[in-house]
């Protein structure tokens, strides 16, 4: 019999024959490790075979480091993962990779990195966050993270303590002058794309929190616990009180930035029209009402508004957040409010909702902010709400299973239940080349007591509360960070 590693082999044989001939054939390139990521170096993923032969080729190279790195190897790889963290966050909070962009591609002397953040070159002054303010960090121990981060090809060493930037660590870049940030260190991240700020933010309260995320588990008190205060987070702070609190705090103001310059990143990942899709609007019969349930200033709303005149939509938050959105929509909309085609309500979700007629209730990343016990709340009062004809449509990532899901097997199943498997002998769900949303999936624990969930655990979460998934509109990525649309009705 061929041996799992031959047939490993022989994917990424073939997969790289197929990415190579569409790549020639729509004269692109297959991206140089060593060069910065741009958005057009992924210009080979547009073609969905070459973006699946890419997936596979990821798939199968991981596996086949599993079988030959010595085991104890790759368990302290797992282990020490909060050692790279530790790396990554004293080279994102001392500007690292923006002076290495200006460095060019012949690298920086680690000296001449301490000097260009204006600090002793024995001491780069600019990751004293990172220690708390207790200690400084020398050049020696700046080479030996970079290193460390170098042997996983995020930053290269060119020469002996001399380095440069690769196609990963390129995506920490603000893309802002060093001198700039260093002498604004509160403005790093306006004004970015936000991912460097994603990061800042999970090697910051996500880290801290992660710390504590056994003795969570292992506490009576918190262990079975749904409460978003009762959180890893929470604990480590010292404080009862929700990721939400503690940035309202004064002295938190700058995360409270980076945090949603960070979740504006998340956001651009995501196609603008995403919600567009999630559901068919065109079959709602004219007039008819869509509650943006926790919608926030409503921009998923927009698209559908803009193509769906004949609906009515209804966007629902807080009251601080509503008088954003009416701002917002005044500059986006200005003609849907005057027609009241979109209106504005005040709505707590975890309150009743108004009795009406609604043709759908609409949540975008809404339920993985909450444990199963607050999600289950919010749609109680969405199905005491509901009419025999409502439709209940969210969009959230889906978690999918590592081993065969056999839930579609001979025709059975919801439709969309079961996303596009790998072939064998990879893991069913491509394994770590999809990790993105296991990581956020532990993320929401780690922050808010939440998750993401499975269909299976999202099925029966929403049949206690009185509704049925009908069906799964999934669209398929590179990767695992877009969302997926559930629809549902309410159950007799």
């Amino acid at each position: 019999m061929t041996s799992s590693a031959r047939q490993l082999l022989d994917l990424i044989s073939n997969s790289l024959t197929l990415l190579e001939k569409s790549c020639e054939a729509r004269s692109v390139d297959i991206p140089d490790l060593n060069s910065p990521f741009h958005p057009s170096t992924e210009a080979f993923r547009a073609d969905p075979t070459a973006s699946e032969a890419a997936n596979v080729i990821s798939a199968a190279a991981l596996q086949l480091a599993a079988i030959f790195v010595p085991p104890q190897v790759s368990v302290f790889r797992a282990i020490g993962g909060f050692m790279k963290s530790a790396a990554i966050h004293a080279c994102l909070e001392s500007n690292v990779t923006e002076i290495l962009r200006e460095g060019g591609p012949d690298g920086v002397h680690i000296n001449d990195i301490g000097a260009k953040n204006g600090q002793d070159p024995q001491k780069i002054g600019g990751v004293v966050y990172l220690v708390q303010c207790t200690a400084s960090l020398n050049r020696s121990d700046l080479g030996r993270f970079l290193r460390m981060l170098a042997n996983n090809h995020i930053y290269r060493e060119v020469r002996p303590d001399v380095f440069a930037n690769t196609r990963i660590s390129s995506m920490l870049d603000t893309l802002k002058a060093s001198e700039e940030i260093i002498a604004n260190p509160d403005q790093k991240h306006d004004n970015t794309f936000g991912f460097a700020a994603l990061a800042s933010h999970a090697l910051d309260e996500a880290f801290k929190a992660s710390a504590y995320a056994w003795e969570n588990l292992a506490d009576p008190a918190t262990t079975k616990s749904g409460d978003p205060d009762a959180s890893p987070f929470a604990r480590a702070m010292g404080r009862k009180e929700t990721m939400w609190q503690y940035f309202e705090r004064p002295e938190n103001a700058f995360k409270k930035k980076r945090f949603n310059i960070g979740m504006q990143g998340i956001r651009a990942l995501e196609p603008p029209d995403a919600s567009l899709y999630a559901f068919d609007w065109s079959g709602i019969p004219d007039y008819g009402i869509v509650v943006d349930v926790g919608g926030g200033v409503g921009t998923a709303m927009l698209p559908i508004a803009r193509k769906f005149a004949n609906l009515r939509f209804v966007i629902q938050d807080l009251p601080p957040v509503m008088e954003d959105a009416v701002e917002f929509w005044s500059q986006e909309m200005p003609e849907a409010m005057k027609s009241h085609q979109v209106v504005f309500e005040a709505q707590d979700f975890f309150k009743p909702q108004p009795k009406r007629e609604v043709a759908v209730f609409f949540l975008k990343q809404i339920l993985h902010d909450w444990s199963d016990e607050y999600c289950s709340k919010i749609l109680k009062n969405l199905r005491n709400a509901a009419n025999p004809t409502t439709r209940l449509v969210f969009m959230e990532s889906i978690v999918s299973l590592s081993c065969h899901d056999p839930s579609a097997d001979h025709g059975q199943g919801l439709p969309g239940e079961v996303p596009r498997e790998a072939p064998r002998p990879l893991l069913a769900n491509y394994g770590a080349v999809n990790e993105m949303v296991y990581n956020v999936d532990i993320g929401m624990f780690l922050l808010f007591n939440a998750q993401e969930r499975t269909v299976r655990h999202m099925d029966e979460l929403l049949r206690g509360a009185g509704w049925r998934i009908t069906v799964i509109h999934r669209r398929e990525s590179s990767d695992s960070t877009f969302l997926q649309s559930v629809e549902a009705v309410a159950a007799p």
